[in-house]
């Protein structure tokens, strides 16, 4: 079929309009795969500059950005038939926390030894995990209802019964002192892990899906499956700022910048955002990489705020590092 010069026109038209429509990320500065198709979890720890994915073929991987290479390969039972879905490493970077349904694991990440694992009983399943510094204290939510608190020293376990339906999100104080937790109960409650008394409560208009805590203990990040996330003062419990939100959105991830000024998330599409802890207004927002599917599509497993820069991990297994400003 031979062209008009009108219908080449035309064509070239298009073609450049296509282009032109392809987003192209232009403050992506460097992309690293780490993990397999089927990324289920993925933590950062910006103290050691190590990462670790955990993927259903794979087992789970730890990557050190130092070297750009693979520091350690674990597993729970079997790495080819691996259902790790929750990965958490300790503030120090020296300890990483694995669960699966039923199971937690605490890895040495000088030696990459294994600590120990902790069982369920039967019927409960675990939704999110943390740990202190030196890996001393375990933090788990679980479908019950319940947290519990695990010193390792001594063997202790304090069970939190402050929660009445699944606990969604939990988060650990560096010296695991103090623990936030958020459930389907509708409240996030920051407490004590010496006594179990519940320091503030934080009411939501919808189930809890995300916590964090700012290492430095100055404040609190709280946000539910809609359209309430806020920033408080640990101390006093005061709401500081409400992020400006735009239609509901749920967050996969959160953490504060070292200074305690920003808060970047991750969310189930693909978007990542830096947002100003003072006021919640919102400073960047941006796509990670997509699958390679329609729709296309990609969990934030984690993000981190470095300098200048923010690294993020997700459901493609790839570590992303992104220019903040221009």
């Amino acid at each position: 079929m031979t062209l008009t010069l009108k219908a080449k026109y035309l064509t070239f038209f298009l073609l450049l309009w296509q282009v032109a429509c392809t987003e192209v990320p232009k403050n992506l500065l460097s992309q690293q795969q780490i993990g397999a198709d089927g990324t289920v979890a993925a933590a950062i720890s910006p103290a050691t500059k190590l990462l670790a994915v955990s993927s259903l073929t794979a087992g789970i991987i730890v990557w050190d950005q130092q070297s750009n290479s693979g520091k350690y390969r674990l597993s729970h039972q079997d790495a080819v038939n691996n259902l790790v879905t929750n990965l958490t490493f300790s503030a120090d970077g020296n300890y990483l926390l694995s669960a699966d349904q039923r199971n937690v694991a605490l890895w040495d990440m000088q030696s990459g030894k294994n600590l120990g694992f902790w069982a369920m009983t039967e019927g409960v399943t675990i939704r999110d995990i943390a740990v202190s510094d030196y890996g001393r204290h375990l933090l788990i939510g679980q479908s019950d209802g319940k947290v519990q608190h695990i010193t390792l020293k001594t063997g202790r376990r304090l069970e939190f019964l402050g929660h009445s339906e699944n606990v969604n999100t939990v988060a650990l104080s560096p010296n695991g002192r103090y623990a936030l937790t958020g459930s389907n109960d509708l409240h996030s409650y920051l407490w004590d892990s010496e006594t179990g008394q519940i320091l503030h409560s934080f009411a939501h208009a919808n189930r809890v899906v995300k916590v964090a805590l700012d290492p430095k203990g100055r404040f609190l990040f709280s946000a539910d499956s809609r359209q309430q996330a806020f920033v408080a003062d640990v101390q006093t419990g005061k709401v500081q700022s409400r992020l400006h939100l735009d239609r509901g959105r749920v967050f996969t991830s959160a953490r504060f910048s070292e200074d305690g000024s920003q808060l970047i998330t991750g969310s189930p599409s693909m978007r990542v955002s830096v947002w100003q802890t003072s006021d919640g207004k919102l400073l960047k927002d941006w796509s990670v990489t997509p699958q390679n599917s329609k729709p296309q599509s990609a969990v934030v497993y984690d993000a981190a705020l470095q300098n200048n820069t923010a690294l993020t991990l997700s459901s493609t297994g790839l570590a992303e590092t992104w220019k903040l400003s221009p």
